[in-house]
């Protein structure tokens, strides 16, 4: 049996935490628009399936008990967010000091990174591994048989609520790419997006897989 009024709000408050793959949606939908950010968000829900899978086969629990493997998916991790970090402070580099036409960049471009760039920071934050391997189970009662089924439809449960939140995201960005991203403005967006992926970057670096 799921205690459904245990795990939804959990997963709510998970979900809206800003992290990683939340700031990449943002900062892709006002620089590229809703429909483009929606579609990274494809690839993000791609990636924390394939983790759910795993915390489903128990190969979330089996890596727990692994340091070193946990440590090489932490350091890629690390690693990825901040070549993101970067990659973002270099956009707001060559972004034009002079506005040209004050008009967002095209909405279709570079759909394939998007999708990328979020399935990659989802599907190696080694604490979204861990997360699921040790959350799911808690909201699961009664006895062992079934657990694994129990799992799959919480995990299920918790990609449509991480799907509704991102639009929530998708929203209030595309209500800032309403208003116009002047150069200086859309500046500021691409230095505070890389500067808080490398500032989680540091932080990941720094904590403890246990």
């Amino acid at each position: 049996m799921i205690n459904w009024t245990g795990f939804v709000p959990a997963a709510l408050i998970i979900s809206v935490s800003p992290g990683a793959n939340q700031l990449l949606c943002m900062r892709n939908t006002v620089r590229y628009g809703a429909a483009s950010a929606l579609t990274g968000v494809v690839g993000r829900l791609a990636g924390l399936a394939l983790l759910i899978g795993l915390a489903v086969v128990g190969v979330g629990a089996a890596l727990a008990a692994s340091p070193v493997a946990l440590d090489v998916i932490k350091w890629f991790g690390v690693s990825y967010l901040m070549l993101l970090g970067l990659w973002s402070l270099r956009s707001a580099l060559r972004t034009p000091s002079v506005d040209a036409d004050n008009q967002p960049e095209n909405s279709t471009a570079g759909l394939r990174g998007l999708v990328f760039k979020e399935f990659s920071v989802a599907f190696t934050n080694p604490k979204a591994l861990l997360l699921f391997a040790a959350l799911l189970p808690q909201f699961i009662r009664g006895q062992q048989d079934g657990r694994a089924e129990a799992t799959a439809i919480l995990g299920v449960a918790y990609l449509g609520i991480e799907l509704v939140v991102s639009f929530g995201y998708i929203g209030v960005a595309s209500r800032l790419r309403a208003l116009g991203i002047s150069a200086r403005r859309q500046r500021g967006i691409d230095v505070t997006a890389g500067s808080c992926l490398l500032v989680i970057a540091v932080l990941l670096a720094f904590s403890d897989n246990a």
